[in-house]
């Protein structure tokens, strides 16, 4: 299996730290939508990353899509998404949430640091921060209490324990000083205890 994208793509990250809790190998090609457009377009000519090749060589694209089907290509005992119906839909809820104020962050970075500023729009700008601040703000009154010694979901790490670690991490190295750590504790501290463990760190933000 082949995984293309760089690391600094939150999408992209999770997808790794997916594969690596699953224990599923794969090889990873760190090619850039943005620096290395033409040889992407090479390989998915829609430039989408996540861009992942199963072992039949069948291009998948969207991170979600990618993990539905890893998720499927393993044992019960070994899958990241809980099993009784309403653990699941509680883990659903909080991965929405999380790609939630990713989408918010990556469209912050689209408008404030790609956009010249006599072409930004400030209502725009307000409103997509309003968007993430309240993505963050469910998320932690979600956690609060669950981020004991075990994870979310229990004793094992699961896809919303990856995802909003991830998530949280991404936000802060995009975009430092827009979201609070004191202002978002029980995330925080989650997301640090997350990025010690060893599957995230043999997936680094690049």
């Amino acid at each position: 299996m082949q995984l293309i994208g760089m690391m600094d793509s939150p999408y992209v990250r999770r997808v790794a730290i997916s594969l690596n809790v699953l224990g599923l190998p794969f090889e990873h090609q760190s090619v850039s939508v943005f620096r290395h457009f033409d040889a992407f377009a090479k390989i998915n000519p829609v430039v989408k990353a996540p861009t992942f090749f199963t072992d039949d060589g069948t291009m998948l694209i969207d991170s979600s899509l990618i993990l539905d089907y890893l998720e499927h290509l393993s044992p019960p005992e070994k899958r990241l998404m809980p099993a009784d119906t309403g653990e699941r839909m509680k883990a659903l809820s909080l991965i929405g949430f999380a790609l939630a104020a990713c989408e918010k962050t990556m469209q912050n970075v689209y408008e404030v640091n790609l956009r010249p500023v006599e072409r930004q729009h400030q209502p725009w700008i307000d409103r997509v921060q309003s968007q993430l601040f309240a993505a963050y703000d469910h998320l932690e009154k979600a956690i609060a209490g669950r981020e004991g010694n075990g994870w979310l979901f229990g004793e094992r790490l699961l896809q919303p324990d990856i995802t909003l670690a991830v998530v949280w991490r991404f936000q802060h190295y995009m975009l430092p000083d827009l979201v609070d750590p004191a202002r978002y504790p029980a995330l925080a501290a989650f997301s640090k205890r997350a990025e010690a463990l060893p599957e995230f760190v043999a997936a680094p933000l690049e």
